[in-house]
């Protein structure tokens, strides 16, 4: 559920958008402009560290460090494709782009908060079984998010096919609000190398 949570925003942002754009008939230069969004996948890296060792104020006392972020950042998901949904690309392009930016964003916190859980909530022999598990959600989500979202455009419009997308998001939510958050299993060379880190 968590690999579906993961692969659902990522068709919305680029394929399927790209096809409501060109419906509209905007030009492929200004479709080709907003992939860039997809940076945010890239880029993550960048984050990256922040996710993995800060403690949300409020939700990381309640659901701890990784289930507070994955939480964060599926409620990011579900306002931006909201949002998408109940924006006109045509007249309101800028806007379009700013909450495409959030779903890549949040999608992408997403994607390193899961794999963060992913590696602490099981033995090492599980790790395998975990990422399969994983990459069949993922797949699934890819299906539902390109082929499953122009078939409801097809017959209601995108902006319902982006407000059914969100809905989905819910999978993510409750899967985040049922699982256990793990136990921090870092190893102690890697904490002593972060300690030196933080005091130069």
């Amino acid at each position: 559920f968590l690999g579906f949570s993961a692969g659902l925003p990522f068709m919305l942002v680029f394929t399927t958008l790209s096809a409501w754009l060109r419906e509209l008939g905007i030009d492929r230069t200004t479709i080709g402009m907003l992939s860039w969004v997809g940076l945010a996948y890239t880029l993550k890296f960048f984050w990256a560290p922040v996710v993995d060792r800060l403690r949300l104020p409020v939700l990381g006392r309640f659901l701890g460090r990784r289930r507070s972020w994955m939480l964060l950042a599926q409620i990011g998901i579900a306002i931006g494709l909201v949002n998408i949904a109940h924006t006109t690309p045509v007249d309101h392009l800028g806007a379009l782009a700013g909450f495409a930016l959030l779903v890549a964003f949040s999608s992408a916190t997403q994607d390193i908060a899961i794999d963060a859980w992913r590696i602490e909530a099981a033995p090492q022999p599980m790790q395998g079984v975990m990422a399969a598990a994983y990459q069949l959600g993922y797949r699934i989500a890819i299906m539902v998010a390109s082929a499953g979202a122009l078939w409801i455009a097809a017959d209601h419009g995108f902006s319902a096919a982006y407000i059914a997308m969100a809905a989905m998001v819910g999978i993510g939510i409750v899967t985040t609000l049922l699982i256990p958050e793990p136990e921090p299993r870092a190893p102690t060379s890697a904490m002593a190398q972060e300690q030196r880190v933080i005091a130069w």
